[in-house]
């Protein structure tokens, strides 16, 4: 296969990237190469909003031909939670076909090292930033974000995520040198002397299991990890979420034939409705690395029963903000509202549980009541949400009937302190649009612990009253082991409750968030910089992105040989 884009010619332009991404990690500063704004789009190649929305509308009642072996079938459905049919048809694979041409190409792949990888993998990156606008619509008619969040998380953040899973798989790979001359003295003995060469080996073929609600932020960082290590790549998407992770295969499939390498290397698995093939493709001898993001369920199901397979997910858990005083109270309601507002909290950062002292809070404007606390809270969700443009431009849709069937359930769980209201979209009159519901919920009730000790997916919290700032504490400590939580927050002015927490969130492993009052939520996590998940909770066993999350995808061979 005559190489299109040669090594030095990868190599001139994205070292110098490979090599900011490094040193980002390192120091944990703020960096991104993949600007947020729209606008920034348009020049250097890039797609502009109008050529993006014309990319996006062509593909529609499209068939996406991969060109890839071992299509025996031609499968479609998804619908866009806005109420449009997408109609594009995707290749169904014959495993046994597909599995092998996919492993063919690993020993080339193997071969070229981690730096041709690495730029392989930033190249792919590349091209997908450039068509940020198409992708941003894929993602928004598939999740239901809303297009500015479509396009800042499914696009220039899991760019972030997928560059920075690249940097600690190179990190990780060139941590062992290539060669070695080991020499050990034997006194009046002619010296031991060996030369040693030391090879990074793929474990095999990886299998990322998409989501619904994030494809790309979820998906990038498994795939770009798996791939940079030398594993070949199977993408199975959500079926209500195919065409973002389909967009990114074929990006990448025409990138690795241009440079040389066998395009297999990375395929997709679309399934027929009903189908269910992630249990079938999980257990594959073949399958040797596994990235999961969905429920707790079929995570739990991964980790025992995909034995031959290094298994990583994330799942299900119980996210929670402490209220126990703070010094800016309206900056303290304004953060806590666009956080249990954003995507309709969808996400697997949302805030669910509010724990706050049943005797109130102390506050900059007085001491505030649990009730208090809890209307002014909804005042302020009711009050950012109020303008029916600005919610659905902070809302997006209800991505599934079971998120829209919680929210309903939800209001009969306890007193509700904000109702949730159903919100037209103008522009997607078919689309679902909610705003959050807050339910009260006395925190030494069984029947109420029934309630908030799981998690709800979608926009529904819990203020839950608890007896004192230790109770809350050690009702938290008790949450994230139990049930796990992707994030924690707290408010509070005294040292000794901060201290107790910052305790509490140190041994059960979940990252923590203090009294946040201005433009960053708990919800957001920042690539290059913050952990998102801790690999230590039941909330999920892996970290984007850490040297774990890379390291075992690979292992170490040495060949050893009389110098």
């Amino acid at each position: 296969m005559a190489a299109e884009l040669t090594a030095h010619e990868l190599i001139a332009r994205h070292r110098p990237t490979l090599d900011q991404a490094l040193e980002a990690i390192r120091t944990r500063a703020y960096w991104s190469p993949h600007p947020e704004h729209p606008k920034a789009y348009g020049n250097d190649g890039s797609l502009d909003a109008a050529a993006g929305q014309a990319a996006f509308d062509a593909v529609l009642g499209t068939r996406l031909d991969l060109g890839q072996p071992g299509t025996d079938d031609w499968v479609a459905g998804e619908t866009s939670p806005y109420g449009i049919e997408l109609g594009v048809s995707y290749p169904h694979a014959d495993v046994d076909v597909l599995l092998p041409a996919m492993k063919a190409g690993q020993r080339a792949w193997r071969d070229a090292g981690a730096e041709a990888r690495a730029m392989v993998c930033l190249e792919i990156l590349k091209r997908i930033s450039d068509r940020t606008h198409e992708f941003a619509h894929a993602v928004m008619h598939t999740s239901g974000q809303a297009f500015m969040m479509a396009f800042q998380a499914g696009g220039p953040h899991a760019q972030d995520r997928g560059m920075e899973a690249v940097a600690y798989a190179y990190v990780e790979q060139v941590r062992t040198p290539d060669t070695a001359e080991w020499t050990k003295p034997q006194g009046k003995r002619d010296p031991l002397a060996l030369t040693k060469r030391f090879t990074a080996v793929p474990r095999g073929i990886a299998l990322v299991i998409g989501c619904n609600t994030f494809p790309t932020w979820n998906g990038f960082p498994g795939l770009f990890a798996s791939l940079a290590t030398g594993n070949a790549v199977l993408v199975k998407p959500h079926p209500r979420a195919v065409l973002p992770l389909a967009l990114t295969v074929k990006t990448a499939r025409e990138v690795l034939a241009e440079a040389g390498f066998d395009p297999n290397l990375i395929a997709l698995a679309a399934e027929r409705p009903g189908e269910g093939i992630a249990k079938t493709l999980a257990t594959r001898p073949e399958i040797r690395i596994i990235d999961y993001t969905g429920s707790t369920s079929f995570g739990d199901w991964l980790e025992t029963n995909a034995r031959q397979a290094q298994v990583y997910t994330e799942k299900a858990g119980v996210n929670t903000v402490l209220v126990e005083s703070t010094g800016n109270y309206q900056g303290m309601l304004a953060n806590l509202a666009f956080s249990l507002s954003l995507y309709s909290g969808q996400m697997c950062t949302t805030p669910q549980n509010l724990l706050i002292p049943r005797d109130g809070i102390r506050t900059d404007q007085g001491p505030k009541s649990f009730d208090e606390v809890t209307a002014d809270l909804a005042k302020a969700v009711d009050g950012l949400l109020g303008d029916d443009a600005r919610a659905n431009a902070l809302l997006g849709a209800i991505v599934n009937p079971d998120v829209k069937a919680r929210l309903e359930a939800a209001a009969g769980l306890g007193e509700v302190a904000l109702a949730s209201r159903e919100i037209t979209n103008p522009d997607f009159p078919g689309a679902v649009v909610r705003s959050p519901v807050i339910v009260k919920l006395d925190g030494t009730k069984p029947d109420a612990e029934a309630a908030y000790m799981n998690e709800c997916f979608g926009p529904v919290s819990f203020a839950v009253a608890v007896d004192s700032a230790a109770d809350a504490v050690e009702l938290l400590r008790r949450t994230i082991r139990d049930k796990g939580a992707m994030t924690v927050g707290a408010y509070t002015t005294d040292e000794d409750v901060e201290q107790a927490v910052q305790e509490v969130c140190l041994e059960e492993a979940a990252q923590l968030s203090l009294n946040l009052t201005g433009g960053v939520y708990v919800n957001q996590t920042a690539a290059f910089s913050d952990f998102h998940g801790s690999g230590g909770n039941p909330a999920a066993n892996a970290a984007l992105t850490d040297g774990a999350f890379v390291a075992n995808r690979f292992r170490v061979v040495e060949v050893r040989r009389e110098a």
